[in-house]
């Protein structure tokens, strides 16, 4: 079997572990073995195969993961749905219980329940939203 043929089985591999592990490392070292299978097509000798192998894996593992982790550890910038009225703050139209009530968030009426049951919020009061379930907004009145 061709070397150039054992190195993109090698870089397929590597990919395919990647897919299932999502550390980076991998997927790296499968882009070197692609590298250097190029470079054995051409017909290097295999000690300068395993050369271009180290070298390649070095420099991607080194300067290119930190790069690509940094990119996919990042905070979500926006948050969209129903999860941007999370920490707003909300005016409670009708009195709000532990069994209902009505809030409005951002121009919007929605069902409300207060986040603490034992809690009863009165109308014209300020709330932070707690969380949503469902169509239903917990609220928790501002101190």
């Amino acid at each position: 079997m061709d070397p150039w043929l054992i190195w993109l089985i090698i870089a397929a591999v590597l990919a395919v572990v990647e897919i299932f592990t999502l550390t980076a490392a991998l997927g790296m070292l499968g882009g070197a073995a692609l590298v250097t299978a190029g470079f054995a097509a051409v017909g290097l000798p295999l000690p300068l195969q395993f050369l271009v192998f180290t070298v390649a894996a070095a420099v991607s593992l080194l300067f290119l993961r930190p790069i690509a982790l940094r990119h996919v550890r990042r905070p979500q910038g926006q948050r969209f749905g129903v999860d941007a009225l999370v920490g707003r703050a909300a005016y409670v139209v009708s009195e709000v219980t532990g069994m209902g009530g009505r809030v409005r968030i951002g121009g919007e009426e929605w069902t409300a329940r207060a986040y603490d049951e034992t809690l009863v919020i009165p109308p014209g009061a300020t709330v932070d939203v707690i969380e949503i379930s469902g169509a239903t907004a917990l609220v928790h009145p501002r101190e």
